[in-house]
């Protein structure tokens, strides 16, 4: 049963080091530390409001559409992350 628990323990610090690894943030003055999207959310970011800026989409369109992508990926990474505690538990 020691053991058992040393692998999980062991899963768990791993899934830790991967979440850290994929997270980015930026040390600021007065706010501390802000975290960032991913290279490439930024990118789809970045040409939504491209897009906006240059009118082929109006800017409402533009907010509805990364909300809904920032919805979503916070549903993916929610949905690997139990994926993970449950593997964890057998």
């Amino acid at each position: 049963m020691a053991q058992r628990t040393s692998e999980a323990q062991s899963h768990g610090d791993a899934v830790q080091r991967v979440q850290e690894a994929h997270s980015f943030a930026v040390q600021l003055p007065i706010l501390g530390r802000v975290p960032l999207p991913r290279p490439e959310q930024l990118a789809f970011f970045a040409a939504i409001g491209l897009l906006a800026a240059v009118e082929i989409i109006e800017w409402p369109v533009a907010l509805t559409i990364a909300a809904g992508h920032v919805l979503i990926t916070d549903q993916h990474n929610r949905a690997v992350q139990e994926i993970g505690e449950a593997l964890e538990g057998v």
